[in-house]
Parts: C-alpha cells; structure tokens; sequence
C-alpha cells in the first residue's frame, strides 16, 4: 500500500511537499513501522542527503548500532556511531537489495524515567534481494531498542544479535532451470553470511578503524587542519591526559574550632570564677557558664547547705579537657 501526503501519519521531510507533523507520542513499536515505512520510499537516485536524513529522524544524535553474530571464524560485535549509521543502512542496498523491513512479535516495553525499552526475542529483518539471483532472506534474532521518552521518541541504542538466517528461491526459478546444472548449482549457494552482504560485512570491518578516527574527522573538519597535524594534536592531547595526575576530590572547608587552653590556666580560671561568684551573688548567670564552655570547658556549680572549708555555700567541679572531674572549693 502506497503512502499518500493525505495520510494523516505519514510525516518526511524528504521533499519540499512532505513536511514533518507536530511531534506526538506514538507506541515504540509504530515507531518500527514508521521506519520500515521510509525505507520502502528509498528510491534508486537516494544520495547521502536522503540516508542523513533518514538517521535524523529515527536516530538520536549520540545513537548507537551494535550487531552482534557468530560467522565461520568465532564470533563478531560491531559497533558504530551516529556518524556511521547512515551509511551502514546504505550498505544494505548496495549489496544487491531492494527492499528492508523488520518484523517485531511479542515483544516487551519497559518504562523508565527518560526512555523506553524494547525487548524482542522473535525479530526478523526481512531482506529482497535482486542480483544476484532473486532471494528473500530472514535473519532471525534478537532486538533490543532504547527510545528517548520525549515527543520524538528517537533511537538511542540500537542490538540485535543475530541467531539464524535462511535464503528462500521461489519454485518458479528452480523449475526454470531444473535442466541446467549449473544454475542449480549456483542457487544453492548462499548469497549471504549470517542474512549480510559482503557490502555490508566489509563496511562494518572498516568502521573499526573509522570509529576511532572520528575525532580526527571532526577536528580536520572544524580546524581545517591536515591529517598529519590532527594526528599530532590528538595523541598530543592524550598523552597530557595520560600524564596528568588525576583530579582530586573537591573537599568542603572546614570551620577553624578555637583552641583548648591548657589544664593549669583553665583550672586556675574556674578557680577564680568560682571565688568570685562566692563574694558577689550565689546564682551564677547563663552568660558566665556560657563563655566557660565556650573554652573546652564548662563549670557546674554544686551547692550544698553545708559550708565548705572556707565557709562558703557552693563549691565548683571543673572539667577538664581530659573529661575528669575535679572538684574545686
């Protein structure tokens, strides 16, 4: 069924006519739907403008693509960036196919505060193949996307491992050439490894060595500087961040405490605070015991119907630094 600029939700901004719909929440899944969508509108002339494009719209601008498979020499996982996504999609159809969808069933979402997950165990990405002989491919295996919870709700991590793939010839092509050996023999070979073309295969090879140069193209490009002075720049700036000692904690100041004074002063004072309050008034002030404790110290008046030795009514217990108590009279 052919997509209509009348379609309430069809939305591109591949063409002056096709404009973008206010941004709405939509299931992840229609989000797959949408995608799929846009890749059948692909057409033979679709540059590098249509595929930036492409990842725009349905790709985060820090989004990553990781495929995951196991070929004849051990297992691979690959991972690109944003910047390599476009042309990884690209690839696809320069292999020889002309038509790619993905199949989601039973999958799982699970909310969080900023994105979506989803989880699909039976994911199936369907592959049309043209050249070089007519073959529909399935590569069988596991997806799992992370969408940001916003009104785009774009890809921002991209995993699917692959399990098993199988090529399908129609009956009509085997029957043509049930005579001919040779054509039979070339139809059942195997178009693809592991549901990828050599296209693509090599191209995510190459991203191993592109992804880490993905600093240097953006310096060259913001700089205008040559390769040689890039590189010179980069590993200048690594080895100072591997040279330089690590950063320390900030730490929160510390109020200054005043300092104790020793026993004998601090002894000798309450002594003489004591004698003081004797002769002036009986009641001691909040004020004194107040500054006394201010000190490290602190006075605690003990006053006894008994007179002491020198005929007085209350004697005092100072504390000392140490936490003992020693009584003064």
């Amino acid at each position: 069924m052919s997509s209509t600029p009348h379609d309430p939700f069809y939305s591109s901004p591949f063409g002056p006519f096709y404009r973008r719909h206010t941004p709405y929440m939509v299931q992840p899944e229609y989000r797959i739907y949408e995608m799929n969508k846009r890749l059948q509108s692909r057409t033979e002339d679709s540059d590098n403008l249509w595929w930036d494009a492409f990842a725009t719209e349905f790709f985060e601008d820090d989004a990553t693509l990781t495929l995951s498979f196991c070929l004849e020499d051990g297992p691979k996982r690959y991972t690109i960036g944003r910047t390599l996504i476009p042309r990884y999609f690209s690839t696809v159809f320069e292999g020889g196919v002309t038509d790619l969808y993905y199949i989601l069933k039973h999958s799982k979402e699970s909310y969080h505060n900023s994105s979506i997950t989803v989880d699909c165990d039976q994911c199936a990405m369907v592959t049309q193949h043209g050249k070089p002989m007519f073959t529909k491919v399935c590569t069988e295996g596991r997806l799992i996307l992370e969408f940001t919870f916003d009104d785009l709700m774009r890809i921002k991590t991209w995993h699917f491992t692959i399990r098993q793939y199988r090529e399908l010839v129609p009956r009509s092509i085997l029957a043509m050439h049930a005579q001919d050996p040779q054509v039979l023999d070339q139809l059942s070979k195997n178009i693809t490894r592991m549901g990828l073309t050599n296209f693509t295969l090599n191209y995510l090879r190459l991203c191993v060595i592109l992804e880490p140069m993905q600093e240097l193209m953006s310096r060259h490009k913001t700089y205008n500087l040559s390769p040689r002075d890039c590189l010179k720049t980069c590993l200048f700036q690594k080895w100072q961040r591997m040279v330089a000692p690590p950063a320390e904690p900030t730490r929160q100041p510390t109020t200054k405490r005043r300092k104790r004074k020793n026993s004998t002063s601090s002894t000798s004072n309450s002594s003489a605070g004591a004698n003081a309050n004797s002769t002036g008034s009986k009641k001691k002030t909040p004020a004194a015991n107040l500054s006394l404790s201010s000190q490290g110290l602190g006075a605690i008046p003990n006053c006894s119907l008994n007179p002491g030795r020198d005929g007085d009514l209350c004697h005092s217990t100072a504390v000392t630094p140490s936490g003992q108590f020693k009584e003064k009279h």
